[in-house]
């Protein structure tokens, strides 16, 4: 193996718009040897490098695959998810669930997507529950743990989301606006924070690292 190569990559929500940009990183290039992919439902695919599983999220401890990065790309939306409880359960307690289950495998890194407004005291439940997660997660012992505060995203998701095409529309149409200390409101390509993932997997630095929007352009 070589010294830059790990052997196993657990990822989550890889159905979505950052994570099925990350599988395919992970699947391409060289960093694992191994990738996971858990989820409720199984991909339309296969790799030779990928294995499925179909899990619960509330019962992590039945998946026993050991793993040297974790990456967290699960996420919702309150409308999709029906309500406020089913929402946080998707953006706090799974990530949690798989934060811990990173460490008792003995996980290098884990990695996890939240928002450029996360803020446990933000008074928008969205924002408020992305920074609950975030101060919880790095209370987890893990070596490594990265959060990822994009912008708004640029790239095609399975399901309409009908106000953020309109806000991806409007943010290209400006994007040359935003430079200097506007870098972090830019609109953020889905490719380019999962790049910005996979390179941060190989960092040799442990500690919490909060990554800007600005800082993955």
């Amino acid at each position: 193996m070589g010294a830059n190569q790990l052997n196993t990559a657990l990822i989550a929500g890889a159905s979505g718009l950052i994570g099925s940009q990350l599988l395919q990183l992970l699947l391409s290039n060289n960093t694992f040897t191994n990738v996971v992919s858990v989820g409720r439902r199984k991909l339309p695919f296969e790799h030779s490098k990928l294995k499925q599983y179909i899990v619960d999220f509330d019962k992590l401890e039945e998946l026993n695959v050991e793993v040297d990065a974790v990456f967290c790309c699960l996420g919702t939306t309150i409308n999709k998810a029906g309500s406020k409880e089913a929402f946080k359960k998707v953006d706090y307690h799974f990530p949690l669930a798989l934060a811990n289950y990173a460490f008792e495998k003995g996980a290098k890194s884990f990695h996890i997507v939240t928002a450029m407004g996360a803020n446990a005291q933000s008074g928008i439940f969205y924002n408020k529950v992305k920074g609950l997660v975030e101060d919880d997660l790095v209370k987890v012992e893990i070596n490594q743990i990265h959060i990822y505060r994009p912008s708004l995203l640029l790239g095609n998701r399975a399901e309409k989301r009908v106000m953020e095409r309109f806000g991806q529309l409007i943010m290209n149409a400006l994007g040359f606006l935003f430079i200097g200390l506007l870098k972090n409101y830019k609109a953020i390509e889905a490719n380019k924070v999962a790049l910005f993932m996979l390179q941060s997997s190989t960092s040799d630095n442990n500690g919490c690292f909060v990554h800007s929007s600005g800082e993955m352009q």
